[in-house]
């Protein structure tokens, strides 16, 4: 079975998230920032992460540092209702594979999130 994590400092989002890939029959684990993530990646090894960019503990960008700066490869697709060039740069630096807008359109999401568990798998 898949695993997807989703970050997001918006229970609404995360929970939303969870139960639509859930129904698909992915397991999802939910953190809201950074340090409840990086735990459960250690602990689950998600094959995907959904990441939203600005949370209050630490920023996506900061998230992504430190997952890389431990050597993990996980796929990574930043979220964020903002649009500042600067920052998708940094992420997409760090190894993102994508970058979805919120709100967040669900076939949008389903398209991209799905292809990227198929080809993990």
């Amino acid at each position: 079975m898949s695993k997807l994590l989703i970050v997001d400092d918006e229970i609404d989002i995360r929970e939303f998230a969870r139960n639509y890939f859930k129904k698909r029959g992915i397991q999802v684990f939910t953190a809201s920032g950074g340090s409840e993530a990086l735990d459960i990646l250690k602990e689950e090894r998600p094959d995907l992460i959904l990441l939203d960019v600005r949370m209050e503990e630490m920023t996506g960008v900061e998230f992504l540092q430190k997952m890389r700066g431990e050597g993990d490869p996980t796929k990574v697709i930043m979220v964020s209702g903002i649009e500042d060039e600067e920052t998708i740069n940094q992420a997409r630096s760090l190894g993102i594979i994508g970058f979805i807008h919120k709100p967040l359109v669900l076939e949008e999401l389903q398209k991209i999130v799905m292809k990227e568990l198929k080809q993990g798998a």
